[in-house]
């Protein structure tokens, strides 16, 4: 037996090469030979899964998130202006403002109204958002993803012309495509005497998109900002100034030079006030699931008490011969300090690994599990989006690792402290 102080005497260095050497010794230990118990195997495997488990889920959460945003935004804007500037000339000089503005990409006169599509297959509820032709090809996430068709007839003709621009879920639900006639009914067209009556209208669909999402897909159709305000009775006004900026994520922070270059009579609201409740509630999930699985990590590390317990009790004798010659209680906790540790290490390692691949190759997995099963795993009906997303946060991958490593050397300390207390004289009495 080697002795704790060296050959000349000076005890050995906290976590030197001694006390690494004999943690090492016993993690290599078989199990007959009382080395690390199957608890221990255990304690490993289930920290690398709820690791590997934290970040796949984190993973696509982010990513989930990240789609809607690019999606809703690419699609919605960033801000919008409402209130009395939104009248005729006045707007038009609002808009020549606005887009001077500092990190200002686009700014939009737009309408949005509810209509009635009739086809020949079938007769639905719609959106009808009314927009000028260079605001429209200005839109990358609908003019740059046209499925059929083209903009080459949109807002030609008198009032801006009668083609569209239909989502392609719509336009198959409705039975139409591009060259065909659609039929919209507006609830507010038509203005008489004794206020405003359905009007109905035949269209041609000029194209067809599809932006991934269908919520957006089945609902949406383009109309010329011209037509769009004949069609529903808004003369010469709007419904909003549709503005999109630079960085989404600070567009609460463009609101004042916003509301300063749109006037006084202005309204300026950003995207997450408009959508708050659905935001919140993607940010509390993504909240509640971190508390869940975190609480799945550290349970999962508790294995390695019971595992460096059974260690501790089988290697009693030896325990008691490193204090005999000359191993202080400090040394003993260490070392199975660092058994514990690197049981621990060795388990976030492996699941970093692991959850880390398994997000980078979403894409594949969901084909071979959806290959294999037959059944679609991720249906965009009910997901608003057409694939599995996955985002790698390596900030968020670095503090999961912290944590498990954490909870791993946290509860290590219990039993590596409880072994540093053995008496050997009461250990060696009976051998």
């Amino acid at each position: 037996m080697t002795d704790a102080r060296g050959v000349t005497g000076a005890r050995a260095a906290p976590f030197g090469p001694w006390e690494r050497m004999i943690a090492a010794r016993y993690l290599r230990a078989r199990r007959s030979q009382g080395g690390v118990s199957l608890i221990s195997i255990i304690s490993f495997l289930g920290i690398m899964l709820a690791v590997a488990g934290l970040i796949a889920i984190m993973s696509i959460m982010n990513g989930f998130r990240s789609e809607l945003l690019n999606r809703i935004l690419g699609f919605q804007g960033h801000l919008f202006v409402t209130g009395g500037v939104l009248d005729g000339p006045e707007r038009d000089r609002a808009v020549a403002r606005i887009v001077k503005v500092p990190g200002v990409v686009q700014a939009a006169p737009i309408i949005e109204a509810q209509a009635i599509a009739i086809g020949p297959s079938q007769i639905t509820g719609t959106l009808v958002r009314g927009i000028s032709l260079a605001d429209l090809q200005a839109t990358k996430l609908v003019s740059g993803q046209l499925t059929a068709g083209s903009l080459r007839e949109f807002g030609k003709g008198e009032y801006g012309g009668d083609v569209i621009v239909v989502g392609a879920r719509l336009a198959q639900s409705l039975g139409v495509a591009p060259g065909d006639t659609l039929t919209l009914i507006s609830p507010t067209g038509g203005a008489t005497a004794f206020g405003g009556t359905p009007l109905q209208k035949p269209y041609t669909v000029g194209a067809t998109f599809s932006v991934g999402m269908s919520q957006y897909d089945q609902a949406y159709i383009y109309m010329p900002l011209a037509q769009a305000q004949l069609f529903f009775g808004r003369e010469d006004t709007a419904d909003a100034i549709e503005i999109k900026v630079t960085d989404p994520d600070h567009a609460s922070r463009m609101r004042g030079p916003i509301t300063k270059a749109a006037g006084p009579a202005a309204i300026v609201n950003d995207w997450t006030q408009r959508d708050v409740a659905f935001w919140g509630a993607l940010a509390v999930e993504r909240t509640a699931m971190r508390i869940i699985l975190g609480v799945v990590i550290a349970i999962v590390a508790l294995n390695i008490i019971s595992g460096l317990v059974m260690l501790a009790k089988n290697k009693t004798r030896d325990v008691a011969i490193l204090r005999t010659v000359g191993a202080g209680r400090g040394s003993v906790l260490r070392i199975f300090f660092m058994i514990g540790a690197s049981i621990g290490a060795a388990g976030t390692v492996a699941g970093v690994a692991l959850g880390v691949l398994f997000s980078l190759n979403i894409g594949p997995i969901q084909s071979l599990v959806e290959w294999a099963t037959g059944a679609q795993v991720f249906a965009s009906d009910v997901y608003y989006l057409s694939r599995l997303p996955a985002k790698v946060d390596w900030l968020e991958v670095f503090w999961i690792s912290v944590f498990s490593l954490s909870m791993a050397c946290l509860w290590s300390l219990i039993p590596a402290w409880r072994a540093s207390k053995l008496d050997p004289v009461e250990a060696l009495r009976y051998e």
